[in-house]
């Protein structure tokens, strides 16, 4: 049984956070990803605290595909360290996650 996800990953800028979405959805890594623009991080980086504009992607995919999907991610991102989070959706439209499955397969 696949477990449908909800994957973050920031990103440094809208140009990338297209390039990476784009790519993953083209790889059917990803179903659908929404690029949230111009967010504020604030965040502990060696050492000291940072703040930055990020763009942020909210990534639908199945636990199936998590392993690739971040692979792809780390492949693609400039960070050293990106950003990659899943979260087990609970919950949502039945159509919807069956398209989502459908979509990744």
């Amino acid at each position: 049984m696949s477990h449908e996800l909800l994957v973050l990953v920031t990103t440094e800028n809208e140009d990338q956070a297209r390039r990476i979405a784009n790519a993953l959805v083209e790889a059917r890594l990803a179903a659908c990803v929404n690029i949230v623009g111009a967010i504020d991080s604030v965040y502990r980086w060696e050492g000291r605290v940072t703040t930055d504009r990020e763009a942020l992607l909210i990534i639908k995919t199945t636990d199936e595909r998590y392993e690739a999907l971040e692979r792809r991610v780390i492949e693609l991102h400039t960070y050293s360290t990106p950003e990659v989070i899943a979260v087990k959706l609970e919950r949502g439209s039945s159509d919807y996650l069956s398209w989502l499955r459908d979509s990744v397969s």
